[in-house]
């Protein structure tokens, strides 16, 4: 497989994808951050001083989708139709499951979106709660599934 980053003489570029057709382009991104009993309360209570943790990372997983063209260098700006974080608490592993959903109708994938959101959205959990415990793991983010474009509908292994 050819790597579409760099020019015939190795140097980083943008893929030009000017006559790509636009068709519907969905991503699906997973991740989690393996927590202390007492963040896992505090967050299921919703008792961090700083405020809800999920409601909060819920926008910041939404805003970092949006902004992943600023944030790594050679991915285009997407006009994004759909962007949605969800969470599942697993009290029983003290792990806060994050899911971040994206969607567009464009000429390239939504994946580095996906991928940007769901570690945007952790990354302000651990922030929200590092002051009851500095010892949480974020891992476990990968691409789970992706639709539309040339390589079509993909899902990860782990996932069936």
């Amino acid at each position: 497989m050819e790597l579409t980053h760099f020019d015939d003489k190795g140097n980083a570029r943008m893929v030009d994808v000017t006559e790509k057709e636009d068709t519907i382009r969905e991503a699906v991104a997973r991740g989690k951050i393996k927590v202390s009993r007492a963040v896992f309360e505090a967050v299921a209570d919703r008792r961090i001083a700083k405020g809800d943790v999920l409601t909060v990372a819920t926008t910041a997983g939404i805003m970092g989708a949006k902004n992943t063209f600023q944030l790594i260098p050679m991915c285009h700006i997407l006009q994004l139709t759909k962007c949605a974080v969800d969470w599942q608490l697993d009290a029983a592993a003290c792990e806060i499951n994050c899911t971040c959903t994206v969607r567009c109708k464009g000429q390239t994938g939504v994946e580095m979106e996906a991928l940007t959101g769901v570690s945007i959205a952790l990354l302000t959990v651990y922030d929200m709660c590092k002051a009851i415990d500095k010892n949480m793991e974020i891992g476990e983010i990968y691409l789970a599934e992706k639709k539309g474009g040339k390589s079509g509908h993909i899902i990860n292994p782990r996932e069936v």
